[in-house]
């Protein structure tokens, strides 16, 4: 089938969401379809057959295009429209598979015969909502446009279980299959790597948290845990990730509470080196506050085979149970208790590690997203040949 694929990101960019329409990508073209992508001016080419990458004109303005929304990224999504207008308009398309906030696009374009698949990887009320609170006046309005996107679309793929009730909720007969994420497979850097033991004490336990600093990650919650830790002065928690202004409100908060000795900012690091550091952690740290859908970091932390300890909110509850990581209250308290008993209990941490290991070997490998993906593009073939 010949498919125009929307994607309102950098592509590509070794982050979350381009690495994940990468592996879609070298699902499909492998399959023999040909993938058209329309995605934002900034970004590497890469090469796969059966592949063309088409891009909008340049924003020089715009110097970067960070995780979420801003205002960069909306200006980039107005010139993504009127580009898919006209490729649309000049090419023959049997799929329009479209990517997050492009599934909007949909609303105000003659769909013709073609399918509308829609890649759904979040709620985009939700995550306006999560940023600016002061559009909940217009909440209404935002959900009910999800709503009609959703219902104009033929087949939706939610990335989890919490996004895939929402559709049935909006639309109970309409197709959907949820296509969960996998573990990031990606090349390491060959840049050096921080030797881990040499940042800690002897005999000291690693937790490890990777991800941006944002006030949804938890990480308040993460440190003021550590204040009411008791029993495990071994610990040391490593943060990989964050802006130079987060890590360094971070940095001041761990001081102010006194558990600076406790913390070790490192900052970013590649995205492809991810797996040689989640390798010399003893504890994985998901702390989330908010949010559905589950982070792509989650798979490779159960990939990584670590003892992993996350908030029990849906996000995380979806994928992971009490026998592959300790799940906690989102409080201080709570925290805390689970982070001493990881520390303090080395076989329950190779249990657990090895536990989410299995279960993402099981149900969340490469092998697991094609054959999910490609089965719900057989039938959109079938349903063509039989109209």
């Amino acid at each position: 089938m010949k498919i125009l694929l929307l994607v309102p990101q950098p592509f590509y960019q070794e982050r979350g969401t381009p690495i994940a329409t990468r592996m879609l990508v070298r699902a499909l073209c492998g399959a023999g379809h040909s993938v058209d992508m329309l995605t934002y001016n900034p970004g590497n080419d890469i090469a796969i057959e059966g592949l063309r990458i088409f891009r909008t004109g340049s924003l020089p303005f715009v110097k970067s295009i960070p995780i979420g929304f801003s205002f960069g990224k909306l200006l980039y999504d107005v010139l993504l429209f009127f580009k898919t207008v006209s490729m649309l308009w000049k090419g023959s398309y049997d799929v329009l598979h479209a990517g997050e906030e492009s599934i909007f696009f949909t609303l105000f374009i003659p769909r013709g015969k073609r399918v509308i698949v829609y890649d759904m990887d979040s709620s985009m009320p939700d995550q306006l909502l999560e940023k600016w609170s002061f559009l909940r006046v217009v909440a209404p309005v935002m959900y009910g446009f999800e709503r009609l996107a959703i219902r104009r679309s033929d087949v939706v793929l939610p990335v989890c279980d919490a996004l895939a009730v929402r559709v049935q909720e909006y639309a109970p007969k309409l197709p959907l299959c949820v296509l969960e994420d996998v573990a990031m497979d990606l090349q390491p850097s060959g840049k050096p790597i921080d030797d881990i033991n040499k940042l800690v004490p002897d005999n000291a336990v690693v937790a490890m948290y990777v991800g941006n600093l944002e006030h949804y990650q938890g990480i308040d919650l993460l440190i003021h845990s550590l204040v009411e830790l008791d029993d495990c002065d071994a610990l040391r928690v490593v943060f990989i990730g964050g802006s130079d202004d987060d890590i360094e409100r971070y940095k001041g908060m761990a001081e102010t509470t006194g558990v600076s000795a406790l913390c070790i900012f490192l900052g970013s690091r590649p995205v492809a080196d991810l797996m040689l550091y989640l390798e010399q952690a003893d504890i994985l740290i998901s702390p989330r506050i908010k949010g559905v859908n589950t982070p792509m970091k989650i798979y490779s932390y159960m990939g990584a085979g670590k003892a992993i300890i996350a908030t029990d909110i849906p996000s995380h509850t979806q994928v992971l149970d009490e026998n592959s990581a300790v799940l906690v209250a989102g409080e201080p308290a709570s925290f805390a208790t689970g982070l001493a008993t990881l520390c303090m209990d080395a076989r329950l941490r190779e249990t657990l590690g090895h536990a989410a290991r299995d279960l993402a070997e099981s149900r969340h490998t490469y092998s697991v997203f094609e054959n999910k993906l490609l089965s719900v593009y057989r039938q959109l073939e079938a349903d063509k040949h039989e109209t």
